[in-house]
């Protein structure tokens, strides 16, 4: 099979690469070619060099791995005999989600990449563009399926699924990453447990946690040793999650905690500190540019400014939180090409798999129509990703899912028609943004930060 990944030039490529050769190793790899695409020849370059030792190093234990990697810069070119296409753009590049967070934060809101106002900002950039990517994949590889990481991956994988239908699945590690550190602070095997999960991308929650017949996640919330054993335990703390009676995706602390997560944000800039996206700008501009020019040491470059990126993830909630520390085990980087690749090996070998991805409704979550993209428990094979049911939500979770597609489909609206009315609803109607004034403040500051923006929003 051909894989092609949209954004090939991006810093999590490697990931992928590294799990398609121990695929190899294991002589049941699906994929046989990689084609990288990136409009920036100097991002594939590094990338391509970071690729090299992987393969050398796999060489060395293992012999050559029947496993090609090419690169192209012309999307149509990319797409032709695509069996398999990881779409994982950034439109804007770093610079974009710094201005996202910037244009926020000077408007006294939270200034984060997914959540809020600067999930809007990047939702109405990207829409655009990866609408014109599934038009493309359905007139050069109609028979491929897109596995979407590019964010904000709900709303993403809603505007390509209007082309695409279906064939397009969206992904996240955290809802596996969430049941996954749940299940070891049980001491049970995360392989043997199966999880209740329910919500949209970034906004969910794990409300069950079942094995043996039995659901543990009571046994979870009643245990202070065990919820503090985990990132997410620690991040709420037992008393708000035993109140909630399930655990949140952690992106749901910019929401329960918003103001304490709003003002970590704003003393770390105060303070001359930079915001996330500048300090992940900081720490790759020096991987992209010393690994074009120093070749041989490429990996060992990538892997540094990688640890650096997970030791600071999501700091400043942490620090919000009274100082969470992350886990050992949670800096490896494995989470989006896990899922990623679960997905694909499930669909092309038509071998069922229950996996935690984002998909159009279809009655799974009570309130929500069909097309709504959602984040639940489904059967993946040969035939796609068909949502299972879930439980009701709770009056709480049902109100803040419904008022947050709300937002999503206010941004859809605003793409779609050109308007920037839409786009005024999205902000003044998302929960994070208290005000009608500040939601014609951010649509005006972003409409300033981006020229792209006017172009997609022509008309008031």
């Amino acid at each position: 099979m051909r894989l092609i990944i949209l954004g090939g030039g991006g810093f999590r490529v490697p990931l992928v690469h590294r799990a398609l050769l121990a695929d190899t190793v294991r002589g049941d790899a699906p994929v046989s070619e990689v084609v990288l695409f990136d409009r920036d020849p100097a991002r594939l370059r590094a990338i391509g060099a970071v690729l090299d030792r992987q393969r050398d190093a796999h060489r060395a234990a293992h012999g050559e791995p029947e496993l090609t990697v090419r690169t192209e810069t012309d999307l149509a070119t990319a797409l032709d005999g695509a069996d398999i296409v990881f779409s994982a753009i950034r439109v804007g590049g770093m610079a974009g989600r710094v201005l996202d967070e910037r244009v926020a934060l000077a408007a006294g809101v939270l200034g984060q990449e997914t959540v809020g106002a600067g999930g809007i900002s990047y939702g109405l950039r990207t829409v655009p563009v990866v609408e014109r990517v599934a038009r493309t994949v359905a007139e050069r590889a109609p028979g491929a399926w897109v596995v979407n990481f590019t964010n904000p991956a709900g709303l993403v994988t809603e505007a390509m699924s209007a082309v695409l239908g279906d064939r397009v699945v969206g992904i996240c590690d955290s809802p596996v990453g969430l049941g996954r550190r749940a299940a070891r602070a049980l001491g049970l095997d995360p392989r043997e447990v199966s999880f209740d999960y329910a919500g949209l991308n970034h906004l969910g929650w794990l409300r069950g946690l079942h094995t043996g017949g039995r659901d543990r996640l009571p046994d979870l919330l009643a245990d202070d040793t065990a919820l503090a054993s985990f990132e997410e335990g620690r991040l709420f703390g037992a008393p708000w999650l035993r109140a909630l009676g399930a655990l949140p995706n952690e992106y749901l602390h910019y929401y329960y905690m918003a103001r304490e997560a709003r003002d970590a944000i704003t003393d770390t800039v105060a303070g001359g500190g930079p915001t996330r996206g500048e300090q992940i700008t900081a720490q790759q501009r020096e991987f992209y540019r010393d690994a074009a020019g120093r070749p041989a040491d490429a990996f060992h470059l990538w892997d540094r400014t990688r640890l650096a990126r997970e030791e600071t993830y999501m700091a400043d909630n942490r620090r919000a939180a009274g100082g969470v520390e992350r886990a050992e085990e949670d800096l490896d980087g494995g989470g989006y090409e896990q899922v990623a690749l679960a997905v694909m090996r499930a669909v092309a070998r038509d071998e069922p798999a229950r996996l935690i991805v984002n998909v159009r409704n279809r009655g799974s979550i009570a309130g929500l129509d069909d097309d709504a993209v959602v984040e639940v428990p489904c059967l993946v094979d040969g035939s796609g990703a068909r949502p299972l049911a879930v439980g009701a939500l709770t009056g709480h979770q049902a109100a803040l899912v419904q008022a947050v597609k709300a937002v999503e489909r206010e941004v859809l609206a605003a793409v779609r028609s050109g308007s920037r009315t839409p786009a005024l609803r999205a902000f003044a109607l998302h929960p994070l943004v208290d005000s009608v004034t500040t939601a014609r403040t951010l649509l005006d500051g972003y409409l300033a930060a981006f020229p792209e923006l006017r172009e997609v929003l022509p008309r008031p």
